[in-house]
């Protein structure tokens, strides 16, 4: 096992950067300047942030100290609140306390976040399966199975010290079982190589010429014999200080020892006598008198000959001799619990006798009937485990996320299993032009239309979509297409269903979760963590190294922050001020796991992305932990689909807000660069509500004049509401599945109030055919295309220049890129005036209104190549005059630059 400590400890420098605070008692609101000018008609250019020399004072900062600034970020930032400033700093002393506490007990933070190594059910190369399981609670273990008969006796944790650990961990070996007619191996720690069948062991050398060879070769001549017996050298001593008849009781020794001189005079000499003798001849030890009374002397081992000996290398090569293969072990033993047994963890507890799946269990079969699940034992032979065949691909500059749900992925109504995802939809996904998918629902959870988010097996994949094997199939055939593979994790609450997860799971209440109110969710009716406890930080973090380690997952997307950080879980009204972030009801041990999750994932995987789902927008999201933020990568902006959701439904087209529109999706533009878009989510696909296009196509009649107005209007809002959204934001953009070309139906669970109908829960890919959805879906499809040759996303935050409310019009530049968008329902411009930067002509390579895309090809083929007019405006030095029809958007690209 690796010893190298992550270096991770991160050192408190108070006031490393003085930030002048105002009273104390005034309450402060998040103020982020903006890096990005939004400039409408007629309006003033934003103040600019006070300039950072008044901050950039500093103490002396130690050689541990350096770069590490517990409020940095509020510095880079220009914000002064004192009590956040206080608060950040002691969580960051509360950090390194904790993380004291842990490397009391792992050898480093690597062990930490690596428990599914020993935890759980594992193979042992001594012919045997090693349990490990924490239970603090419990009184008595056992594994009960199809294997046992489930009888809680005979497979229990022994009494002792490989039985029940202070820290609450039970062990229990399963020992393999002996085939009729076999003997024991000669060896009790006999081996065996249960990965191949190569059988060293079985070269019909015996142990005993294996042990000579390696003897001869480790020790040099006369050295063994110290080794072979170890009364030899005392023996030797004692005779060369007292002679052949030395003293025989304690009275004679006082007595000669009176006469004598001592014994590290007497021991000088003899090595002084001796020293022309060859080192073999000499005992590898001085003996030494250390001063205490009641010692005589005392022998230890020379400096020398400990060198000599720490120098060599163990006869590792004739050891792995006695290794076995896995045909020798067949031979010989039937295994203890066989691959695909059924079983269960046995508890006794002050409450009685409980069964549970076991927490680490990699493999979970729930129950139908709604009777208890079970894990199963996956342990398949070596030649039946997946062999991984594809690299993870480089993580790209941009993400472009394809966000799936495995189960409704098909077009039958039934749940769909990894396999097919992985032969029909994965070459969708590659064909539409997207880099990354996102899976939700893949871990365990015991009901199917909780959309998986109610986790009770943390360790597991979900058995409705298939095996682990299965599972690393579709990861590395994504990888084989280029697509990273991110999971949506569940670590801000558990499932409360005490048949198949950690509620009550050793019979205590405090096991992995709060007590009391604390330890429940006041709305969702799902169990909160204790992030405080070690063992549980033991637990999650070993989770999301889990995923990375066992199925080369490229990332995750950490749902529901805001339930976990604040003990209201976020259900709470919040107007920014920063007093909000750092009061009583901000949990500080959520916030600790969260840094320490990032800080860990982010060394052992140095390409991992982690995205925060947080609709608070927690200060210092995306900051690095050493300057005071939590360390994701990216965060989402969950205000972006809830606005577009509540202009189509409930604003007229011709009252939307331009100016809501840009501030909206530049939501805290300090950030915009790490700022994750999407136009709509799955949760109003699944949670009840309704897809854009349900809300703008509806139920698509037979070719009436409505129909048809109806239709052009939603499918050019749909095409205007992507693009605006795609182009304007950070490095990252997400579109839940189906949503590309326009599902006209919801998602909805088999549950009991649809009769457990699957009729809406799958996708119509059939509509790709023709129509409507292949228009809509072409026009993704180049618009994936677009940021692919041209980058857009990665380059610089957008210049947003022409906001106008009046007109309906919003113009940014974006590089050499003008994006123009016209939302009005009726009025075209033929020649609206937009400012530009650099003087050129300017060619449209991207228009919403083209015929391939369902429109209504309004613009002319001499219109798509503009000319700038030397005018200012709009703050710029240059015009360009840009067709805009109504409900239609234009991307253009300066094609040439023309010089003044």
């Amino acid at each position: 096992m690796s010893t190298l400590s992550l270096p991770i400890s991160i050192s408190f420098c108070p006031n490393s950067l003085s930030i002048q605070f105002q009273s104390q008692h005034r309450r402060q609101r998040v103020t982020f300047p903006r890096k990005v000018k939004i400039i409408c008609s007629g309006t003033e250019q934003p103040q600019q942030p006070p300039p950072r020399q008044q901050y950039s004072k500093k103490k002396n900062v130690t050689e541990g100290e350096k770069g590490v600034d517990p409020v940095g970020f509020l510095t880079k930032l220009g914000i002064s609140h004192k009590a956040f400033a206080q608060f950040l700093r002691e969580r960051h002393k509360a950090l390194k306390d904790l993380k004291d506490e842990i490397l009391k007990r792992h050898v480093n933070f690597r062990d930490m976040s690596t428990g599914y190594e020993i935890l759980g059910m594992h193979r042992h190369v001594e012919h045997r399966v090693d349990y490990l399981e924490w239970a603090p609670g419990a009184r008595y273990c056992a594994l009960v199975g199809d294997f046992n008969g489930w009888s809680p006796t005979e497979n229990c944790a022994r009494e002792g010290h490989f039985g029940h650990d202070d820290f609450g961990y039970w062990f229990i070996i399963l020992e393999d079982k002996l085939r009729e007619g076999e003997k024991p191996d000669e060896l009790y720690f006999q081996q065996y190589n249960y990965v191949d069948d190569f059988d060293k062991g079985d070269s019909g050398v015996t142990i005993e010429e294996i042990f000579k060879k390696a003897n001869d070769e480790y020790w040099e001549p006369g050295e063994d014999r110290f080794v072979k017996n170890r009364f030899e050298v005392p023996a030797k001593l004692y005779e060369q200080i007292f002679g052949p008849n030395g003293p025989q009781t304690l009275e004679e020794m006082e007595k000669i020892m009176e006469e004598t001189p001592d014994p590290e005079t007497r021991h000088k000499a003899w090595k002084e006598q001796h020293k022309n003798d060859p080192p073999s001849n000499l005992p590898p030890f001085d003996v030494i008198d250390n001063g205490k009374e009641y010692d005589i002397f005392n022998v230890v081992s020379s400096p020398e000959w400990l060198e000599k000996i720490r120098a060599k290398k163990p006869p590792l090569a004739y050891w792995l001799e006695t290794r076995k293969g896995r045909k020798a072990w067949l031979k010989k033993y039937t295994p203890g619990i066989p691959h695909g047994s059924k079983y269960r963890v046995y508890f006794n507890t002050p409450s009685g006798p409980l069964e549970r799946v076991p927490a680490w269990a990699t493999y979970v079969q729930p129950d139908t009937d709604g009777k208890q699940a079970y894990a199963i034992h996956w342990e398949p032979p070596p030649e039946c485990v997946f062999k991984w065949k594809n690299k993870h691909p480089k993580v790209p500059k941009s993400l472009r996320i394809y966000e799936c749900h495995v189960g409704i992925s098909g077009s039958e109504p039934k749940i769909s299993s990894f396999n097919d995802f992985t032969e029909k939809v994965l070459p969708h996904v590659k064909e539409a032009g997207y880099n990354a998918i996102q899976l939700i629902g893949v871990i365990e959870h015991k009901d199917y239309f909780t959309v998986g988010y109610r986790v009770t097996n943390f360790y597991a994949v979900s058995s409705r979509y298939g095996t682990p094997d299965d599972f690393k199939r579709l990861v590395d055939e994504a990888h084989g297409l280029g697509l990273l593979v991110f999971l949506e994790i569940v670590h801000s609450y558990s499932a409360a269903d005490e048949m198949v997860g950690l509620s009550l799971f050793d019979g205590s209440n405090d096991c992995y979760f709060h007590t009391g109110k604390r330890g429940h969710h006041k709305y969702w009716g799902t169990r909160m963590f204790n992030y405080g406890d070690p063992d549980v930080l033991h637990f999650l973090l070993s989770n999301l190294n889990w995923w990375v380690v066992e199925y080369q997952i490229d990332g995750f997307q950490f749902h529901s922050l805001s339930s976990m950080m604040y003990t209201h879980n976020g259900f709470a009204s919040f107007t920014g001020d920063l007093e909000e972030y750092c009061n009583q009801y901000v949990d500080k041990d959520a916030l600790l796991y969260l840094i320490l999750a990032n800080e860990i994932l982010h060394y052992l995987h140095p390409h991992i992305v982690t995205i925060a789902e947080d609709v608070t927008v927690y200060p210092g999201l995306c900051e690095p932990p050493s300057q005071g933020g939590l360390g994701f990568d990216y965060y989402v902006n969950l205000s972006v689909p809830e606005m577009w959701s509540s202009f189509l439904e409930n604003v007229p087209d011709h009252e939307w807000s331009m100016s809501k529109i840009v501030s909206t999706l530049m939501r805290n533009t300090q950030y915009a660069n790490k700022m994750l878009m999407y136009a709509e989510n799955h949760n109003q696909s699944i949670s009840g509500g309704r897809s854009f296009a349900e809300i703008l196509f509806g139920e698509i009649g037979e070719h009436a004049q409505c129909s048809k107005e109806s239709l052009l209007r939603g499918c050019s809002l749909h095409k205007m509401i992507r693009l605006i959204t795609f182009t304007i934001g950070g490095r990252a953009y997400l579109n839940f599945m189906g949503n590309e070309f326009g599902h006209p139906k919801r998602v909805e669970f088999p549950m009991p109030s649809n009769n457990f109908s699957f009729q809406l829960a799958n996708r119509r890919w059939d509509l790709l055919a023709n129509g409507l959805h292949c228009d809509l879906f072409c026009f993704d499809k180049d618009l994936m295309k677009l940021d692919e040759t041209e980058k857009i996303l990665s380059r610089g935050l957008p210049l947003i220049h022409h906001v106008d409310d009046n007109t309906m019009v919003i113009s940014y530049m974006r590089g050499p890129f003008l994006f123009a968008f016209n939302f009005h329902p009726t009025n075209s411009y033929e020649r609206y005036n937009v400012g530009v930067e650099e003087a050129g002509e300017y060619q449209v390579i991207l228009n919403t209104d083209e015929t391939k895309y369902g429109g209504q090809a309004l613009m002319k083929d001499d219109q798509y190549l503009r000319r700038t007019i030397s005018k200012r405006i709009d703050g710029l030095r240059n015009c360009l005059e840009v067709s805009l029809p109504s409900r239609s958007a234009q991307v253009y690209k300066l094609s040439r630059i023309l010089r003044v």
